[in-house]
């Protein structure tokens, strides 16, 4: 089997990772308890954003904390986790702040509490979440609405619009549906998979990031560059959320069309990795100079195709899972910091090509021990 054979040949470097990477987290789970970090500061030290509850990173941190809790039942990852669940708290009194990502937000953090512990409060926060998020579903189009924008008018400037990234949104629905046994949450999820594989993902497996929609039809009217380079490219990070949030809604749904999807955003990244040395640049379709790197999107692209690699055939699992661990070498070898001396490990992530290059990003951090986790064998799926 060569998925297993794979592993066990890289065994030893797998394990290794691990190990260092539960050395650092094990000191920065005490360090940063009481911070929701994003980054870190010009000395290596964890910023905070807890005083913005409606960030949509917050819930990484608590996330990465649930995952490394359940895989070593260290203690202090849990008490960091439950202490970032408390902190995201202050959102809920103002609701009108939350947004498309609170899957992001609480799925990694109340969801993961609920399912690790069976924490009736946590069930809740997630529930909520579950029902703002499908709120925000547009009947006039079958998609999730991005954003909450507004004019000096106070109405939306972004009410047509649907991002990519939502599609990581999406399990938080299918939860919902399957823990109270009402199908609407995944039958939204599902709406906005479809109309996303229609005008998000492009014929040859790229991606737009903002799809802006005709307020009556749903028909799209206009493609923005967002975080990539132009509207015409190809933003990897945006690459990463459909490949990956293509395989979470097969592996939530077992609708072929989802795997399908997920393979062919899939075969656009590996060939365009491969002129990389499979380190991500911020943009696929970007100017070959300057050179800017996004070290978070190869992160997301290997959890992704890790999942891609157990769900198909044997004799395709080679093309997924050689290309996961190639992007988890490069970005060990290249952009990993396991001192003491900073509190983040992934190094040169990048917020958007036309601004916050090459920085710690708390996803990173996250992602990279996702995936990790998955080869040393994980089940927990934290989505």
């Amino acid at each position: 089997m060569f998925y297993e054979d794979y592993i066990k040949q890289n065994k030893e470097w797998i394990d290794s990772v691990f190990a260092k990477l539960d050395a650092k987290l094990s000191k920065t789970a005490v360090k940063s308890r009481d911070k929701i970090p994003y980054t870190v500061d010009k000395n290596g030290v964890h910023d905070d954003r807890s005083k913005d509850p409606h960030c949509w990173i917050n819930g990484f941190w608590g996330g990465l904390m649930w995952m490394m809790y359940e895989h070593t039942k260290n203690e202090d990852y849990k008490l960091t986790a439950l202490r970032s669940e408390e902190l995201q708290d202050a959102a809920f009194n103002r609701v009108e702040g939350l947004h498309h990502d609170v899957g992001f937000m609480w799925h990694l953090l109340s969801g993961a509490n609920y399912r690790l512990t069976g924490d009736k409060a946590a069930r809740n926060r997630n529930m909520l979440c579950a029902m703002t998020l499908a709120s925000r579903f547009k009947l006039n189009g079958n998609y999730i609405r991005a954003w909450n924008d507004e004019n000096s008018d106070g109405k939306n400037s972004n009410d047509g619009w649907s991002i990519v990234d939502c599609m990581m949104n999406l399990p938080i629905l299918y939860w919902a549906s399957e823990e109270i046994g009402d199908d609407r949450f995944k039958q939204i999820a599902m709406a906005h998979a479809d109309t996303a594989m229609t005008h998000h993902v492009r014929p040859d497996g790229s991606v737009n990031h903002i799809v802006a929609h005709d307020l009556e039809t749903g028909e799209m009217i206009k493609v923005y560059g967002g975080q990539g380079f132009s509207s015409t490219s190809c933003w990897t990070r945006g690459e990463a959320w459909a490949l990956y949030g293509y395989i979470l809604s097969y592996i939530h749904t077992g609708e072929e069309r989802y795997l399908d999807t997920a393979k062919k955003v899939a075969h656009y990244t590996i060939a365009a990795l491969a002129a990389t040395d499979f380190v991500p640049p911020i943009d696929f379709r970007s100017p070959e100079e300057p050179v800017y790197y996004d070290s978070t999107a190869g992160a997301i692209m290997a959890c992704g195709l890790i999942e891609i690699a157990k769900a198909v055939p044997e004799h395709e699992k080679k093309t997924y899972i050689t290309a996961a661990v190639k992007i988890l070498k490069a970005l060990e070898e290249k952009f990993c910091d396991f001192s003491d001396e900073k509190d983040s490990v992934l190094m040169m992530g990048s917020e958007a090509y036309y601004g916050g290059q090459h920085k710690a990003i708390i996803y990173g951090d996250y992602f990279f021990t996702e995936a990790i986790l998955k080869l040393r064998g994980s089940e927990f799926l934290p989505w």
